[in-house]
């Protein structure tokens, strides 16, 4: 089968219902499918460099910040104003794409408890959990979560009076923070994503909340 375009996403399932007077084997095909695109849109390699580019781009507005600070501290008004701007926007714009990306997870994670709810294949429910795609979350982020915190703290604890300024240090502080809560934000994604795989669903399908646990896995 044909897989869906890259920004659209697959459709709710149909009402309980209609599937009654549906093909069964065509309900499932279509189920095993759209889970398994819901999966890599929630877990997969794009969404994690989706991430990090995310982080890439406060880092980068974070340094215009600083180089901001340093133009006007050398007595460079404009080129402190031009950094400060520049600064502002790529922070705001950062701020907007982590913003709608969480509502594009959050659309992302119903349609996946509609569909897990909406059958049941344990073939298909068993690729659901991923454990190739779950641990490269969890060693990338520790990876950077680890060189994000040895970076802010190296940076407060090594400074030199007379050598490093004020402003140096709460630069790679900050930039290390960035990288630490970046990978906090991977490593939750991660967890969660392995928890909801993992814990049974009620022997109730029917009674269950839009956000519930991978139900016959």
């Amino acid at each position: 089968m044909p897989r869906l375009p890259a920004r659209e996403l697959p459709p709710p399932p149909p009402p309980a219902h209609l599937r009654e007077w549906l093909d069964e084997g065509v309900v499932r095909a279509d189920r095993a499918r759209f889970l398994a695109d819901l999966s890599r849109r929630s877990l997969g390699l794009g969404r994690l460099l989706s991430l990090w580019c995310v982080a890439g781009a406060f880092a980068l507005g974070w340094t215009l910040a600083g180089l901001a600070v340093t133009a006007f501290a050398a007595g460079g008004g404009l080129g402190g104003i031009a950094c400060s701007a520049a600064g502002a926007a790529v922070l705001v714009y950062a701020g907007l794409c982590l913003a709608r990306g969480a509502r594009q997870e959050r659309r992302v994670r119903r349609l996946l408890c509609a569909w897990v709810l909406a059958g049941h294949d344990p073939e298909a429910d068993a690729r659901l959990r991923a454990p190739a795609r779950s641990a490269v979350w969890l060693t990338a982020s520790l990876a950077l979560g680890g060189f994000g915190l040895w970076l802010a703290f190296a940076s407060a604890s090594g400074a030199r009076p007379g050598t490093d300024t004020y402003g140096e240090v709460a630069y790679f502080t900050g930039f290390g923070m960035i990288l630490w809560i970046t990978a906090l934000l991977g490593l939750a994604k991660a967890t969660a994503y392995h928890r909801w795989t993992h814990t049974p669903a009620p022997p109730t399908p029917s009674a269950q909340p839009a956000e519930s646990s991978l139900a016959g896995v």
